[in-house]
């Protein structure tokens, strides 16, 4: 089952790539970007919020959270309670997990 939706009609650019904001569908909570929906997990409390951007072929999953202005990106992943905030930039083949805050 789908816990988010992308907004089609409130989308950003990045270069040549378009990401879309993300709504959750249980409660319409606005979340932050990503690209595509492989960016995040539908499963488990996995989130994106504010104005916080995932694209590429990173990945967040598990219940991992990035916000604030952070940035997930090239073939990163954040993943188990790990937490992505304020202006990090994460990329590359970059692995965030466990308990690590960035």
């Amino acid at each position: 089952m789908k816990k988010y939706e992308l907004l089609k009609s409130d989308k950003i650019e990045i270069g040549n790539l378009i990401l879309y904001r993300i709504r959750r569908i249980f409660n319409g909570e606005l979340g932050g970007y990503i690209e595509k929906e492989e960016n995040l997990s539908h499963e488990s409390d996995a989130w994106v919020c504010d104005n916080a951007r995932v694209y590429g072929n990173a990945q967040v999953y598990g219940n991992a959270q990035v916000y604030n202005n952070a940035q997930v990106c090239d073939n990163a992943q954040v993943y188990g309670d790990s937490r992505v905030y304020g202006h990090a930039r994460v990329g590359d083949k970059a692995w965030v997990y466990g308990n690590a805050r960035v």
